[in-house]
């Protein structure tokens, strides 16, 4: 057997200003068929599961590209048409028997509003209609017709924060050996939810719901489950939840379990729907539970400043609440701010200096906050961790100033991990509250360190409000915009 490998990974809010080009690739990662001669990122390990699965089972590999960009806003067209005709390329001369693609799902290109299903469909005609197709793709996803008729199977990460991105390719890698190699011969079904949002898997009753779904793969004939979450911030005609199931060779069989759970994730919809605080709730609430418990810090997502999600990253309608209260002991970031990032460089550490902070993207970051500051830390490659990969945050710098610590950042990023504040040398276990831009990918680091976990939405880019959301491609009726979308 031979195996192809590859994956392109992007999250496109169509609603953002900040353009995805060449440059934003860059500061990811790219590698042109020598990822797993590298260290293992977030967007190789994938690469790496099937590599060492083919491997061992006497299989040669053909790796290809791997390209991953922090989300933000449309790609540019000619970005993602090379990406595609480099794998494709590829692809003709390995002539390969099983095709394995880590994709996200939710990618947008100028022309293209599903580039997954375009590189699909292109895939397949490349290989022909026997060659097994396997894709995982990020629970954040569209799934859509073009991917469905190109792919063998589909599955999605199963957990928010994704710390099952190497179990999921485990089992990608073995539905596909056991389809290539004859021993089974899987379906696909999807099943609509009609429904758009954000959902927590580490909350109830999203955890049983996970929990109950993975109980029912390897049982009745159904191979895997999948819950693709979708991703709001995209007007995509597919944007919202649905439900894979896989089965062996029985096609109604997975027509009713897609049917079954979809149905189920539908009945729990009003429960599933999280629950977010405005700035001012959160930081008095946070301000009463620190007199409760004093012992260690509050930490406050703010989840409309989420560069996971496509935002900049450098809102400052925290900063300026918490300046209003005259709250100290209180650490925002990562705050996206390569410009205050190299003059607090040029200043040196224990320099003050009057600074510009944040507010440099549009209305959805606010105005610019002027502080004077002291520059406390200052490193020239800042990492943090995302499960076991590292994450650059690059030059960065730790400000304080009347009693509020800064952490600015020169790579746009999401925060995942405490392990960049200490870095510069700011000890969290100091601070009173942590305001972190992460929807909730910062859960599994910052909650064991936390007396409590809040979620706040503010004025920034990614919105709460999914029935406001000014769609105009997807067709038909969805919760919440719609009580009962299943109602003619």
């Amino acid at each position: 057997m031979k195996l192809f490998i590859a994956a392109l990974d992007t999250e496109t809010n169509t609603f953002a200003p900040l353009p995805t080009g060449a440059q934003a690739f860059a500061e990811g990662f790219v590698a042109h068929g020598d990822a797993t001669s590298r260290p293992e990122n977030y967007c190789s390990a994938q690469l790496y599961v099937w590599r060492r699965r083919a491997e061992a089972l006497g299989w040669t590999v053909a790796e290809s590209l791997c390209a991953y960009a922090e989300p933000g806003g449309i790609t540019a067209r000619s970005v993602y048409e090379g990406f595609r005709d480099e794998i494709l390329g590829d692809l003709r001369v390995a002539k390969p028997d099983v095709v394995l693609l880590a994709l996200h799902g939710a990618m947008v290109a100028e022309g293209y509003d599903d580039c997954e299903g375009n590189l699909l469909a292109a895939v397949r005609t490349a290989v022909g209609p026997d060659v097994p197709i396997g894709v995982e793709l990020d629970l954040h996803c569209h799934l859509t017709e073009a991917m469905m008729r190109a792919a063998t199977v589909i599955v999605t990460y199963k957990e928010y924060p994704h710390i099952d991105i190497a179990a999921r390719a485990e089992e990608l890698f073995t539905l596909i050996a056991d389809a290539a190699e004859g021993r089974t011969r899987p379906v696909m079904a999807a099943y609509d939810c009609r429904m758009v949002g954000m959902f927590r898997p580490t909350a109830q009753p999203l955890r049983d719901f996970v929990d109950r779904m993975i109980g029912h793969e390897g049982r009745d004939g159904i191979l895997s489950l999948s819950l693709g979450h979708g991703f709001p911030w995209a007007d995509v005609a597919d944007v919202g939840a649905k439900v894979i199931a896989i089965a062996d060779g029985d096609q109604d069989r997975a027509i009713a379990a897609a049917r079954y759970h979809g149905e189920a994730f539908f009945a729990l919809r009003k429960e599933l729907s999280p629950a977010c605080l405005t700035v001012d709730a959160a930081l008095e609430l946070a301000r009463d539970l620190l007199l409760e418990k004093p012992g260690r810090p509050v930490v406050i997502a703010d989840v409309a400043d989420n560069p996971g999600g496509g935002a900049a990253g450098d809102s400052t309608f925290f900063l300026e609440a918490v300046r209003a209260r005259g709250l100290t002991r209180v650490m925002l970031g990562y705050v996206w701010d390569p410009v205050a990032v190299r003059f607090c460089m040029e200043a040196g550490i224990g320099a003050t200096l009057d600074l510009r902070l944040g507010g440099k993207c549009g209305p959805a970051s606010g105005s610019p906050v002027d502080m004077t500051v002291t520059v406390m830390g200052l490193a020239d490659d800042v990492v943090q961790r995302f499960g076991e990969a590292p994450v650059s945050l690059g030059p960065s710098a730790w400000v304080r100033g009347e009693g509020i610590d800064l952490v600015l950042c020169t790579l746009r990023t999401q925060t995942f991990h405490p392990e960049a504040m200490m870095t510069l040398g700011l000890d969290p276990a100091s601070l009173g509250i942590i305001v972190v831009k992460s929807m909730q990918h910062f859960h599994a680091a910052f909650a064991p360190i936390a007396s409590a976990v809040l979620y706040a939405t503010s004025p920034g880019a990614l919105t709460q409000d999914f029935a406001a959301i000014p769609y105009s491609k997807r067709p038909g009726r969805f919760w919440p915009r719609d009580e009962d979308p299943f109602c003619p």
